[in-house]
């Protein structure tokens, strides 16, 4: 595979969770789906093996391969087995690229949630504890 080209996710420093890298086209819950299923088939998949994988009708699968295809992800080959009508999908090299990118950022938006998330929590737990009437306690609100 050639080599992946990372688009900068440096972000600037009064934007620091802009994460540029996530793009558009991808972050569709169904095209998140449909990429996922042909990052591990190099050869591609066919139409109804896909449509099984992701859980879409015919037509909600069709127009999301459109978007993917003309976004330059995806390649759509149509041809015959036998008699019957085979349409078969598969990720383009700059498609595999842009997904890898893309799942880069994402892990991403979640190293920085969880960080941030720890950093409360543990904020929260430094703070004194007072108790109520009923015997419960309750955070004592931080003063300046």
């Amino acid at each position: 595979m050639a080599e992946r080209k990372t688009p900068s996710t440096k972000a600037e420093p009064s934007a620091p969770f802009a994460y540029g890298g996530l793009e558009r086209v991808l972050h569709e819950k169904a095209r998140l789906g449909i990429l996922t299923s042909l990052s591990g088939h190099a050869n591609g998949l066919a139409f109804g093996d896909l449509r099984s994988l992701c859980g879409l009708t015919d037509g909600n699968l069709s127009r999301h391969l459109q978007v993917l295809e003309e976004a330059g992800i995806v390649e759509i080959m149509k041809s015959f087995r036998g008699k019957r009508p085979l349409t078969e999908v598969r990720l383009t090299p700059e498609g595999m690229d842009r997904f890898l990118s893309y799942v880069d950022e994402l892990e991403r938006v979640v190293k920085d949630a969880a960080k941030r998330v720890k950093a409360q929590q543990k904020a929260a737990a430094k703070r004194p504890v007072a108790a109520t009437a009923k015997g419960t306690s309750k955070r004592r609100p931080r003063t300046a």
